[in-house]
């Protein structure tokens, strides 16, 4: 099989990672996913930023581990969490980077959100 391609963050393709203090709620089903004031925010190419929560304020007990996975070659493998209380919109609702690149190793220990697979991500300034 042949080797997955790896690149690197550039002028062509950069990617940026800034602390947010500001309040992230996530909810599903009328329960708290995740609730931080510690997230980070992934600044990629020209894509939309994505929040990444730290897994130790996300209620893992909401979380079931799927199947699923996808590799970016700017950040390696994913793998992905639903939320069974949200039923089949909630599949494979969350993903992360376990053993991430070098280039975004700060989002190691922290996890995403599909907008469109929860009820809500509200973010309050700080």
């Amino acid at each position: 099989m042949a080797e997955k391609p790896r690149l690197l963050p550039g002028p062509e393709h950069p990617i940026t990672i800034k602390p947010s203090t500001d309040r992230v709620v996530v909810t599903v089903a009328g329960k708290v996913v995740a609730d931080t004031r510690n997230a980070l925010l992934l600044q990629e190419a020209n894509y939309p930023p994505v929040r990444y929560l730290p897994l130790t304020d996300v209620d893992e007990s909401l979380l079931s581990r799927s199947a699923t996975s996808s590799y970016c070659p700017y950040k390696g493998d994913a793998g992905y969490y639903s939320i069974p209380v949200g039923g089949d919109k909630s599949v494979d609702a969350i993903w992360e980077y376990t053993a991430p690149y070098d280039a975004v190793a700060p989002i190691v220990n922290h996890v995403a959100f599909y907008p469109d697979r929860v009820d809500s991500i509200e973010v309050t300034p700080s």
